[in-house]
């Protein structure tokens, strides 16, 4: 089985506990970390932005990505959330073995 880390960033709280709290309870996800006070600077519409987000940092399978960018794609307010997978290379047996387990 291949696992990923999936990255998307999120505009509050709020947003980041409804995306986290549906992927687990959907086990589309073993976790969801969320790490606040990340400053994105970034290029919209031909306009500089320069604001405050949240960091998902998504533990999941390969294989669920595509369910788990529909979830994200359904809640999130962004036009074009950022939604991005990590190959996980290496990692403890015991815990990868876990994210197995937990999801679907």
């Amino acid at each position: 089985m291949e696992f990923c880390v999936i990255f998307c960033t999120v505009p509050h709280k709020e947003v980041g506990l409804d995306i986290a709290n549906t992927l687990v309870s959907k086990q589309l996800a073993a976790c969801v970390n969320i790490v606040p006070g990340l400053t994105s600077i970034y290029t919209w519409k031909d306009e500089l932005c320069n604001d405050q987000e949240l960091l998902l940092i998504i533990k999941t399978k390969n294989n669920l990505f595509a369910n788990v960018e529909e979830v994200i794609k359904k809640i999130h307010p962004y036009e074009v959330p950022e939604i991005i997978s990590l190959p996980v290379i290496s990692g403890s047996y015991d815990y990868l073995q876990w994210i197995e387990t937990v999801t679907k």
